[in-house]
């Protein structure tokens, strides 16, 4: 099998408009529709999944789509039913949320990382497949997608993030853990999927070690779960601006105006 090769930006952006007119369609089909769709982005750190996501919502509205980033949780947060802190993100009729990380990170980075006991893990890899299939019984929409990179693509990722002062922020001390115990993700990825990929709830991997290639076959693989139809909108036709009358707009302070640097 030939190595993917990355996608020319011309037509890289080409494509992605086409697409983008197709998300704002499916937008529109799920508001028309009171769908409820979940979109589950995982992987590991530097994967690309805020960037698929970004590309995915660039053009939508954030009243139809929402993406949920969960924070470390709080000491409260930690003692509730695990599940707890996600349900309330959950969309209500006519809403795409899309999950940044979600409940998997008790199987993924809390495991690895022992942020919860052996009982904890071993419950929930055991409550994940039901929880998934009540979403599913009751209409929820579920997608799930697995960001797949290589070692080498995760460290030429991380270094560039210590190098370049606009990504310097993504890089924490925890992707310096996670790098160090590669195989110990592996095996609770490989555990993940061995309990979680299920029939009405199955993984989407996708190759993510080209940014730009990932990003478009996120974008058409989940339009195709989805069986939309494009909605006839009227066209909204502005008619000629009502004459000002004796109105004269009041002279600006040019104190109040900030410099134009690039004029």
């Amino acid at each position: 099998m030939a190595e993917p090769t990355k996608m020319k930006r011309k037509a890289y952006e080409k494509e992605l408009a086409r697409l983008e007119i197709e998300l704002v369609k499916l937008q529109q089909w799920i508001k028309a529709e009171g769908l409820r769709v979940v979109v589950v982005f995982e992987g590991r750190d530097s994967a690309g999944k805020g960037g698929a996501i970004k590309r995915i919502t660039r053009r939508l509205s954030p009243r139809v789509v929402r993406v949920v980033a969960l924070p470390t949780p709080t000491d409260r947060e930690k003692s509730q039913y695990y599940l707890q802190r996600y349900v309330p993100h959950l969309p209500a009729a006519g809403e795409m949320v899309l999950f940044d990380r979600s409940w998997y990170n008790r199987l993924g980075v809390e495991r690895v990382m022992g942020f919860c006991t052996d009982k904890q893990y071993e419950q929930f890899l055991e409550q994940c497949p039901p929880f998934e299939l009540s979403l599913v019984d009751d209409g929820i929409i579920l997608v799930k997608f697995w960001m797949h990179i290589t070692d080498e693509t995760q460290e030429k990722r991380f270094r560039a993030r210590a190098t370049d002062p606009r990504k310097q922020w993504k890089l924490s001390p925890m992707d310096v853990a996670s790098w160090n115990k590669w195989v110990d993700y592996s095996k609770a990825r490989d555990a993940m999927f061995a309990a979680t990929n299920t029939e009405h709830a199955p993984w989407s991997i996708v190759d993510a070690n080209i940014k730009r290639n990932a990003r478009l076959n996120v974008i058409r693989h989940l339009l195709r779960q989805i069986d939309y139809e494009g909605i006839e909108r009227d066209v909204i036709e502005f008619p000629d601006r009502p004459d000002q009358g004796d109105y004269l707009p009041p002279a600006l302070d040019e104190s109040d105006i900030i410099p134009d640097h690039y004029g």
